[in-house]
């Protein structure tokens, strides 16, 4: 197990495997409830449990790596979640979870365009091929 929790498959796997329950008790909990307030309520936990977490660990004092840059692109990256969260919570209200959570997967699509594009990460033509299949199984299933 101790080989298995170094691996990155490992924890992108277990992250899937959260976000396919975050979809499904979202839908259940969003149905009742004003998407944007389900998103709060989520917010709210997400903050506990991960300052629980940097207490726990105390990795909450820790400002190694703190900088300008690395400042402004966290804070970049917790303005996109955001806004992902707050549409993701809203589609989630309207339609269902089999196809929104699916189109929502796209993002593996414009994170391999901007990888490359932007930070000059490389993919294989095997790579794209199976880009394009992500994008196209994730518009199939949204569309069905």
């Amino acid at each position: 197990m101790i080989m298995l929790s170094s691996s990155w498959i490992f924890w992108a796997l277990l992250s899937a495997g959260f976000a396919a329950l975050t979809a499904l008790c979202a839908k259940i909990g969003v149905s009742t409830i004003d998407s944007d307030l389900a998103t709060f309520i989520r917010t709210l936990v997400i903050l506990g449990v991960l300052g629980t977490i940097l207490l726990v660990t105390g990795k909450f004092h820790s400002t190694e790596g703190f900088n300008p840059r690395a400042c402004l692109f966290l804070l970049l990256s917790g303005l996109a979640t955001g806004a992902s969260w707050l549409c993701y919570f809203r589609a989630l209200k309207m339609g269902d979870a089999v196809r929104v959570a699916p189109l929502d997967k796209l993002s593996v699509v414009f994170v391999a365009i901007l990888g490359v594009t932007v930070l000059g990460e490389q993919l294989s033509v095997k790579g794209w091929l199976g880009i394009a299949f992500i994008g196209l199984g994730a518009i199939l299933v949204s569309l069905s």
